[in-house]
């Protein structure tokens, strides 16, 4: 099979187009023919920082396809199954085996590369928003990195809730866009102080909830918080240090909750969050944002982009 493999963790040109073996299919999992990659934060991530365990290593979190074959004891799923799959290693690649249980069946209609965006980015939207998060309607609630995949997901999910949105974003070009996906308000980071707009906003309330995937912004986001406030923070996509004066939250009654979805995605309950934001999409009420789409042989290019050009919403990968 083809795939884009690295030996050493670097720059997007650590990654090669290559000839690799069929992977092996233990018990268990399925091989999926794979039609389309949703390149994730975390992709960025480990490839850019984690030393790879062996030579010629495949990234990728996330991935849509056909079901070619099944391991020993799967139950669940049958070859020609149309699934969206997630597992911590191997979506950058023509197959791709991974556990029965880490896999979705695909609503019929819904393309392969909206599909490919869901779990992780709709998965973990709803998860921090609610479960976590517990938003209710009529609160406000702000959206870090509102362009990115989980963010365009978080705003829809929560303006469908009945909350009051305000988006967090570079550049003022795209402010329509999300507001058309459901923000009733967007702060452009960099022409203003988004703690500022957001007192000014709230008329020096805070707000109830902030759903922060950057790392970086976390003091931003705590002294955006009302009283007895909620910060669910998930990830690190601005790569920097995940450190915060406390001592003010506390003193606010503030909650502060993390969120790492790559644990959680075989729990039932998240299973099923995910099968209905599969429907949602499927039938239009949500929808999957996807930037650009690049091929497999381009996946260097694929990982410069994401990295470089502040794409709105998902980049996807196609063998």
């Amino acid at each position: 099979m083809k795939a884009a493999a690295y030996d050493t963790a670097g720059a997007p040109s650590v990654l090669k187009y290559v000839d690799l073996p069929k992977p092996a299919v233990e018990p268990g999992d399925v091989l999926i023919a794979v039609e389309a990659i949703s390149l994730e934060g975390g992709d960025l991530i480990n490839r850019r920082s984690t030393p790879p365990p062996h030579l010629s290593w495949v990234v990728g979190y996330a991935a849509s396809g056909t079901v070619m074959e099944i391991g020993a004891g799967v139950t669940s799923r049958k070859v020609g199954d149309r699934v969206v799959a997630f597992n911590m290693q191997g979506s950058h690649a023509e197959l791709w085996s991974v556990p029965e249980a880490r896999t979705w069946r695909i609503p019929d209609g819904l393309d392969a590369s909206d599909a490919a965006v869901v779990p992780i980015s709709f998965g973990t939207a709803y998860h921090c928003l609610f479960t976590r998060g517990a938003l209710k309607r009529g609160e406000t609630v702000l959206i870090q990195a509102a362009a990115g995949g989980v963010g365009v997901a978080a705003l829809q999910l929560a303006a469908q809730s009945g909350a009051t949105v305000i988006a967090v974003a570079s550049g003022a070009q795209r402010r329509g866009r999300l507001i058309e996906l459901g923000a009733d308000h967007v702060i452009d980071r960099a022409s203003c102080d988004v703690v500022e707009a957001i007192h000014e906003l709230t008329k020096g309330a805070g707000v109830d909830l902030v759903i922060d995937p950057v790392g970086k912004t976390l003091q931003a986001s705590l002294s955006s918080l009302a009283h007895e406030g909620r910060l669910v923070f998930v990830g690190n996509a601005g790569g920097g240090s995940l450190t915060a004066d406390l001592w003010p939250p506390m003193q606010a009654n503030q909650t502060l909750l993390g969120v790492f979805m790559g644990t959680l995605l075989e729990r039932s309950t998240v299973r099923s969050n995910v099968d209905s934001m599969l429907k949602a999409v499927a039938t239009g009420r949500l929808r999957s944002v996807i930037d650009r789409t690049f091929a497999l042989s381009e996946a260097a290019a694929a990982h410069e982009y994401a990295e470089k050009e502040k794409p709105l919403g998902r980049i996807v990968i196609k063998p």
